[in-house]
């Protein structure tokens, strides 16, 4: 079978859909080898995390071959693809971000969708109008469209029904697993070599993820000063205009030599700098699923989330859960964990055995279950 993919994340995107187009080709890549698998590009760029993907015989990047798609990419992308899909014999054609080309219609084959989140739906004061109303037009129109849709938690799937209609039979959900550096606990040299690198030298708290009004890093900042001094908080991510609003916090308590940013970490140094952590705090207001939850959890991290969205669907019942207003909860559930240590390792230990099920195997297995329903549903019609 030839698998046709939207493959613009994963050539050019770094964070959450690029980390999930590059892991779901290559785990399929290297659980299904007799399948070939093409990632349908605008362009080629340089990227050293391509390398486990294009590592594989059976895996090839497609870009536009004329000068006109080349120059139009965007558009090539919206619609030039869809005619490039017979040409290449491809049986089955993935949406892996949310969206299908414009013409897909004209397609002769089943098509899967993955949606994400529709987060821009419950919280829309987080994006410009012109983006939100673009984003849900793109979801609506490939959600009715798509042969079956692939959410990645129960909590998406439910908004999917809720806010496009589509009938819960025609979703699957497929939990995504993390990065395969995710999958063992780094030795203590180079937690202790990576640490030396950021200049982390007291006990740490750590939060991962774009640094925004969503991700809710303001708990943390807030909390941070009702603990004992020699604690720190480490914000990892892109700051955006948000990082003012906790700049701001900062300055008021005086705790300037407490919380440190990192903008650009090296990938490579992500495990480490969970296994390092005293604990891991997202506390974001809503998310999809919350990769960095089972990241930290992987390495044997504990989490502390908050509630309302999926964070406990990705955490398991053994991680504290907030409410993302409640800051002297927050403190409190950190407290417990540094006044009886042995609270923190059961949270660890439980967790970690939690999120085993949030593995390549099963994604492999789960998607491939969704493609031949897609077919078999196409076939039928």
């Amino acid at each position: 079978m030839i698998i046709g993919f939207d493959g613009k994340r994963a050539i050019e995107n770094n964070t959450g859909l690029g980390n999930y187009s590059r892991l779901l080709t290559e785990v399929l890549a290297a659980k299904y080898p007799d399948n070939k698998y093409l990632l349908y590009a605008p362009a080629m760029r340089p990227n050293p995390r391509l390398k486990g993907i294009l590592g594989h015989r059976n895996v090839d990047v497609v870009t536009p071959a004329s000068a006109i798609g080349r120059a139009m990419g965007s558009i090539w992308r919206s619609g030039g693809i869809t005619s490039c899909l017979a040409r290449d014999g491809v049986d089955l054609y993935h949406g892996l971000s949310g969206e299908l080309p414009f013409n897909i219609g004209g397609f002769d084959g089943p098509t899967v969708l993955t949606i994400h989140d529709v987060i821009f739906r419950r919280f829309p004061e987080c994006y410009h109008f012109i983006d939100r109303k673009i984003y849900d037009l793109k979801f609506n129109r490939s959600a009715q469209e798509a042969t079956r849709i692939i959410a990645i938690s129960e909590r998406t799937k439910k908004d999917i029904i809720e806010f496009y209609g589509i009938p819960e039979e025609r979703i699957d959900v497929v939990y995504q697993g993390c990065h395969t550096q995710f999958h063992q606990t780094p030795a203590p040299e180079e937690i202790d070599r990576v640490k030396k690198k950021y200049g982390l030298d007291n006990p740490y708290i750590i939060s991962v993820g774009t640094v925004e009004t969503r991700k809710n890093q303001a708990m943390a900042v807030r909390g941070i000063r009702g603990l004992p001094d020699e604690f720190d908080l480490v914000l990892i991510g892109r700051r955006t205009p948000y990082a003012k609003v906790l700049d701001g916090y900062i300055s008021a308590y005086s705790i300037e030599s407490r919380v440190k940013f990192i903008e650009n970490a090296d990938f490579a140094d992500l495990p480490a700098l969970y296994a390092g952590a005293f604990c891991s705090s997202y506390t974001s207001r809503y998310e999809g699923f919350g990769i960095p939850v089972i990241e930290s959890l992987s390495v044997g991290t504990p989490v502390v989330v908050a509630t309302g969205s999926c964070l406990e669907e990705a955490a398991g019942p053994s991680a504290p859960a907030v409410d993302p207003d409640d800051v002297e909860e927050w403190l409190n559930t950190i407290k417990e964990m540094i006044n009886y240590p042995a609270t923190r390792e059961k949270i660890a230990r439980e967790g970690r055995e939690f999120v085993r099920r949030f593995n390549d195997d099963n994604m492999a297995a789960g998607t491939m279950a969704t493609y031949t329903r897609a077919i078999e549903e196409y076939n039928r019609q």
